[in-house]
């Protein structure tokens, strides 16, 4: 029995009632459109099947209690009358990060036993955090009662996450766990939050490859790089780097210093990308949506400077087997994974040569997953 299956037991088990509902939020990949959610880009991202779930049951208090069954069983606590960053029990500040802005949206808490599991692997790029910020506030609005749209929900996750944790991410990875629809990616304008369905290339099947290198966003080069971002917005005068076009960048270019000229010229390559690979899959144009892939990787390695050789290794022996249209890494980079387009019929040898050639050069065995699509979070029948 897995962990997920286990939930309702372990649940019952450590706070010595059943648990009332269960609640789950997607992990995600992101397919193409890296760093450019923070720019006012665009993005394309689907949820996969693996997820974060909370096992909740409601107190009779205002207190919320934690028990994080990944982590061995840790513990934590809060007041939502005082709710406070946890420097010890760092997990907790998801959970408690979404407290906290419910109730500054003027929202009332009820108080609630939760038990936290997932498969989505952590510190991996596939947004772990995200799913469980999203499941969390899920289960909050379940029991209090309130009425808030999917996209409110996301933008209230991201808030917590940027002013509460300290993370100052993008709105994609809560925008796709919330509104996620099966079977399809998501183009999101991360301006405006318009969003719409796009399809996934048929004949072709998203493979992840976990690189086993872990990497905390927060310690990271993660928030420098939003700072070089919006220096050269405002070089350029403009809000955002999504309002300057190709042509314009080419022009003025040599006005930025080399390396925020670089990390401009990754994001505004990366959104034309994004809408290329989204007019390619309408067209089912496997090749071309992997060499915008493909691209998409040289761009985060060399201009925005977010790869790392694990990655780096990972994608040069996916794009060598038979079958893989492109490879890219995922998430903000550091560490992490990749993901793969593969041809159906190449999918168990792809992932059988490239898991025995990764610990043959680097020593440490992948994880790898075939993903499928699926819908946002929702409550657990």
């Amino acid at each position: 029995m897995s962990r997920l299956e286990s939930l309702p037991t372990e649940f019952a088990n450590i706070f010595g009632a059943p648990a009332e509902h269960i609640f789950r939020a997607p992990g995600r990949v992101n397919l193409i459109g890296e760093h450019t959610d923070y720019n006012d880009g665009f993005v394309l991202p689907m949820a996969i099947d693996r997820e974060m779930r909370v096992a909740a049951r409601k107190r009779d208090d205002r207190r919320v209690r934690l028990v994080a069954l990944d982590l061995g069983g840790k513990r934590s606590e809060f007041s939502l009358d005082v709710i406070a960053r946890e420097e010890a029990q760092r997990w907790s500040n998801y959970i408690r990060g979404v407290a906290w802005a419910l109730q500054a949206r003027g929202l009332h808490l009820p108080g609630l036993d939760l038990a936290l599991s997932g498969d989505v692997p952590l510190g991996s790029g596939l947004s772990s955090s995200a799913a469980l910020e999203v499941c969390a506030a899920t289960t909050f609005q379940f029991f209090a009662g309130f009425a808030m749209s999917k996209v409110d929900l996301a933008r209230l996750c991201q808030q917590a996450e940027n002013d509460f944790v300290g993370m100052k991410s993008g709105i994609m990875d809560q925008f796709i766990s919330a509104l996620a629809v099966a079977g399809h990616a998501l183009l999101i304008d991360c301006r405006d939050l318009a969003y719409q369905k796009a399809p996934l290339p048929r004949g072709a099947t998203v493979v992840v490859c976990n690189t086993m290198k872990r990497r905390g966003l927060v310690d990271s080069a993660y928030n420098t790089r939003r700072a070089e971002c919006e220096q050269a917005a405002r070089q350029f005068g403009v809000k955002a780097l999504r309002d300057v076009s190709l042509e314009q960048f080419a022009e003025r270019e040599k006005e930025l210093p080399p390396t925020v000229a670089r990390r401009a010229r990754h994001i505004i390559t990366e959104n034309a990308r994004v809408l290329d690979a989204v007019a390619a899959a309408r067209q089912n144009d496997l090749a071309a949506f992997g060499n915008l892939m493909n691209a998409s990787h040289e761009s985060l390695r060399d201009d925005y400077a977010v790869s790392c050789a694990e990655l780096d290794t990972l994608v040069d022996l996916a794009r060598a087997q038979r079958g893989c249209l492109g490879a890219r890494l995922t998430g903000a980079g550091f560490g992490g994974c990749t993901v793969n387009l593969v041809r159906d019929d190449a999918v168990e040898t792809f992932t059988a040569n490239v898991a025995r050639e990764y610990q043959a050069r680097v020593k440490i065995a992948p994880e790898i997953y075939v993903c499928r699509a699926t819908d946002g979070a929702s409550i657990v029948k």
